[in-house]
């Protein structure tokens, strides 16, 4: 919560009562070497004392020959460092061996236990080698890879040099292949641009599956073309109000080829019975009245419900399905399932009973959240826990009978939660998280009744009626997108919050340079490249400390000066008054 605005222009001399909780630090971070900053964590890092490959003008990349796949992998990472090097970095079929000056990406030689996703990267003085058995595995390894590189690389101008990759020697694999987030389009209708620009954060990240809430009681935003007034009418508001909007079918698969090039899955959801209001508003048919109520831009939840008893409502169901599972590649539609108290528990049953099977139809598996577990889940079907306990009898119920689970707790996982009570939007009925609450559970024994085995993966759901701008998803998803990534993709034997947060803080020059809004939480040491702030002549400011003899503080190698009288503020964290002022490194 920001100062109340009468407060903002209340004094002129800046008096800081600066407290913030217990846990954080006032250091900057060093700069962390290369090999201890990747995040998420390796499995194995083996390192080559004093050797590193110079990535020069004159360096290629060379990939499997004969791979178009591999060569998609081998121009993605020539797109991602040429603007920064301003070199041509060419890149051509490999030959027989791996040439001298050379990025090699290479789908042979691999070590069995990368599996279908893992990889191992090989760095000498005279060249990277990445192997893996699929292109999955390599895109995978050409993100580590640009870890590997100083943050600047991630510009998009030309960056002074030198550009060294150290020594080392890295087999790597996921703890679990299903690794995603949720982006709502629903609230906040976010137009193709904005979700590209999602997936590139994602990928970086080795997050593999986008799942993708295309429609809610305050907009819907696919078109169907059997029921064209889902998206021109029922898509036409958004939280707030303001236009809303749709995807066409072109902009949808082109979201979904663009996400396939970042080795993404789309997982398209309709939620349903409930959650409906922008089709029950298109279509008077579907109310059980006839009766089409107004569209609504405000953010009540559990008012609406599909008409169970009507032989239309399925035929709905199907048409929808149907389209949304020909424009989808990927294994899953998702059918939500929450939030349904409009619907009492008998047609809730029933219209689970009856849409499983049309699920089926389409070829695609059912995901749903985990409120669909009340009904009897086909193995196949994959119940998302979203609660804020560490139970639910319907989810083990499932697990018993062979469905595997996505776990997304509220409390834990949801993005869109505030960190702290200053944070200047997000929700807080799940409660606060900050990044250590974000990194600090186990999805292998984090629900009873569902253990390592039963668990599919981890996904981070971002619902926007607070977020309107790409600015906006940065802030809530960084850096505890991050936290989330490494949970489902590190071996839970090299979890660590001390080693997180040292490598977390290295990850702020990446963003800095591909203009990341993120939160800098004061958890984190970040590495703001000055130096340690106990240099500077300012004071250094301190969580435990109140300062009252001026308006300047040193904090994260950096000077920061306040512009009016602010309480709890922490600098670099500005909140929607621009707070501080950044004076630049010490």
């Amino acid at each position: 919560m920001q100062t109340p605005f009468a407060r903002r222009f209340g004094r002129v001399f800046a008096v800081l009562a600066l407290i913030g909780a217990g846990t954080t630090t006032a250091q900057a971070a060093a700069a962390t070497p290369a090999l201890q900053s990747i995040v998420p964590v390796p499995v194995s890092v083996t390192p080559s004392a004093g050797v590193a490959f110079p990535l020069v003008s004159t360096t290629k990349i060379v990939t499997e020959a004969g791979s178009a796949p591999a060569r998609q992998v081998g121009d993605y990472l020539a797109g991602v460092l040429r603007p920064s090097t301003g070199y041509a970095l060419p890149v051509s079929d490999a030959p027989a061996s791996v040439p001298p000056d050379s990025i090699a990406l290479l789908l042979s030689g691999a070590p069995a236990s990368v599996g279908a996703q893992g990889y191992q990267l090989v760095s000498t003085a005279s060249s990277v080698t990445v192997r893996a058995q699929t292109a999955d595995g390599l895109f995978a390894g050409v993100q580590t890879l640009r870890q590997l590189l100083p943050g600047r690389i991630e510009s998009s101008s030309a960056q002074a040099g030198p550009w060294s990759v150290p020594g080392a020697t890295i087999v790597d694999y996921p703890r679990f292949a299903y690794r995603g987030a949720m982006l709502d389009v629903a609230r906040h209708f976010h137009p193709v641009p904005t979700v590209k620009r999602y997936l590139d954060q994602l990928a970086q990240y080795k997050i593999n599956n986008l799942h993708l809430h295309l429609a809610d009681d305050q907009g819907w935003r696919i078109q169907i073309d059997s029921w064209p007034r889902l998206a021109t009418y029922g898509g036409s508001t958004q939280v707030g109000g303001g236009a809303g909007g749709y995807y066409t079918k072109a902009q949808y698969t082109d979201i979904v080829n663009y996400a396939a090039s970042r080795h993404i899955t789309i997982i398209p959801e309709i939620d349903m019975p409930g959650h409906v209001n922008a089709a029950l508003a298109s279509y008077a048919e579907l109310n059980c009245n006839g009766v089409a109520p107004a569209l609504r831009t405000d953010t009540a939840v559990g008012y609406s419900s599909l008409c169970i008893s009507k032989d239309i409502t399925y035929t709905f169901v199907a048409d929808v399905l149907r389209e949304l599972a020909a424009l989808t590649p990927g294994p899953w539609l998702h059918i939500g399932g929450d939030e349904a108290s409009a619907t009492s528990q008998a047609d809730y049953l029933k219209f689970m009973n009856k849409v499983l099977p049309l699920v089926a139809a389409t070829g695609k598996s059912a995901v749903g959240w985990h409120d669909i577990a009340k009904a009897t889940l086909p193995a196949s079907a994959t119940p998302q826990f979203w609660g804020t306990s560490t139970s639910d009898a319907g989810v083990s119920t499932a697990v018993s009978r062979g469905s595997k689970v996505i776990l997304s707790p509220a409390n834990k996982a949801y993005l869109d939660m505030k960190y702290n009570s200053s944070t200047p939007i997000g929700l807080s009925w799940a409660g606060y998280i900050e990044v250590q609450d974000a990194y600090g559970w186990n999805p292998g024994s984090y629900l009873s009744g569902v253990g390592e085995t039963a668990v599919r993966g981890v996904e981070s759901p971002l619902w926007t009626e607070t977020v309107v701008t790409p600015s906006d998803i940065d802030y809530l998803a960084f850096p505890r997108l991050a936290a989330h990534a490494e949970l489902g993709w590190s071996p839970w034997s090299t979890h660590d919050w001390t080693a997180f947060r040292a490598r977390l803080g290295a990850q702020a020059p990446r963003w800095v340079a591909q203009g990341v809004n993120f939160y800098r939480s004061s958890q984190v040491p970040w590495d703001t490249g000055g130096t340690n702030p106990g240099t500077c002549t300012a004071p250094e400011w301190s969580a435990s400390q109140v300062y009252t003899g001026g308006n300047v503080v040193s904090h994260n190698g950096h000077k920061w000066t306040a512009q009016w009288w602010t309480q709890g503020e922490e600098p670099g964290t500005t909140g929607q008054w621009g707070v501080w002022t950044d004076n630049g490194p010490c």
